[in-house]
């Protein structure tokens, strides 16, 4: 008999046989022409596992414009690049910033377990740096500043781009982080404003990562003892958003903390969402906050 091994309640369902339900984040669009923003979209090949979805503003004919990396979240077993949340995101961040964006189509736990997310999220980012001198997506070849290259991801997406920050290295010039999926052995006083969530997501980690030492691994805990120490961080600026109601609030704060206090060299903000939740902005990206959240993406993407 196929039985439910774990759930987490209208989210995903794991069977022994290792069938997967998932009830988010099912609703996946094609590429388009945005008809309000202009912004368009298309989909691409980066290697036989992993694709992406590209968004390109309008431009000026030999204009060139920052790039941003794109990495959604979901635990790490939900979610897509070509779903109907993060595609809009994407349409309206390139929108409001006037930047390329690379949206990430990496592979899902537990089908997959988590170290191909970042082995895909590695290759992605290797595939968009290969255009600085060429490669083989001529958009962003020919309209790509990729002096100005930037990462940014939610949850897990931002847990993927911490590591990839410190894969990627001095070619990176800025990460953002927003509401950022780490965890630790210690609990922290944000969990208790939604101790359902807190618990949902230490207990996901275990299924999504099956052979992680726990909840200190460096890959959940990037301030844990055995992670690599937060001044080896390349890029040259980062960027934490929290939300005041999320479980992981302390978590995103901590992070901004000891990177303060580390051997970083670069320049580290925060902000926090008033009376929001875990990733409010992408169910509801008009809400006075959400607004407030773009506004401080597009001009940390557009500093000099």
């Amino acid at each position: 008999m196929d039985e439910v091994i774990y759930k987490i309640e209208n989210v995903i369902k794991i069977y022994n046989s290792g069938q997967v339900e998932r009830f988010v984040a099912t609703q996946i669009v094609p590429p388009s022409t945005d008809p309000t923003t202009g912004i368009s979209s298309k989909d691409v090949t980066i290697t036989p596992n992993v694709s992406a979805r590209l968004y390109l503003p309008k431009l000026d004919t030999d204009k060139k414009v920052p790039v941003l990396v794109y990495y959604h979240g979901g635990a790490f077993c939900i979610g897509s690049a070509f779903d109907i949340p993060w595609h809009s995101y994407a349409t309206a961040l390139a929108a409001k910033a006037n930047v390329i964006i690379i949206s990430v189509q990496y592979r899902l736990a537990p089908e997959h377990p988590v170290l191909i997310a970042y082995e895909d999220s590695y290759a992605a980012f290797d595939w968009v740096i290969s255009h600085a001198d060429g490669g083989s997506e001529q958009l962003l070849a020919n309209h790509g500043d990729l002096k100005r290259l930037f990462i940014l991801g939610e949850s897990a997406g931002a847990n993927i781009v911490h590591h990839v920050a410190m894969y990627g290295g001095a070619k990176i010039r800025g990460a953002l982080l927003l509401h950022p999926y780490f965890l630790s052995s210690k609990e922290v006083e944000s969990e208790k404003k939604d101790p359902v969530a807190a618990e949902n997501l230490k207990s996901i980690w275990k299924i999504v990562c099956p052979k992680t030492s726990g909840l200190d691994d460096p890959l959940i805990n990037p301030l844990t003892k055995a992670a690599p120490p937060l001044g080896k961080l390349g890029c040259e600026r980062i960027l934490i958003t929290v939300a005041e109601m999320d479980a992981l609030n302390d978590r995103g704060r901590a992070y901004y903390e000891k990177l303060k206090e580390s051997e970083w060299k670069g320049e580290v903000k925060i902000w926090e969402a008033a009376g929001e939740g875990h990733c409010f902005f992408l169910g509801n990206p008009v809400s006075e906050m959400a607004l407030q959240q773009d506004e401080i993406v597009a001009e940390f993407l557009n500093k000099e």
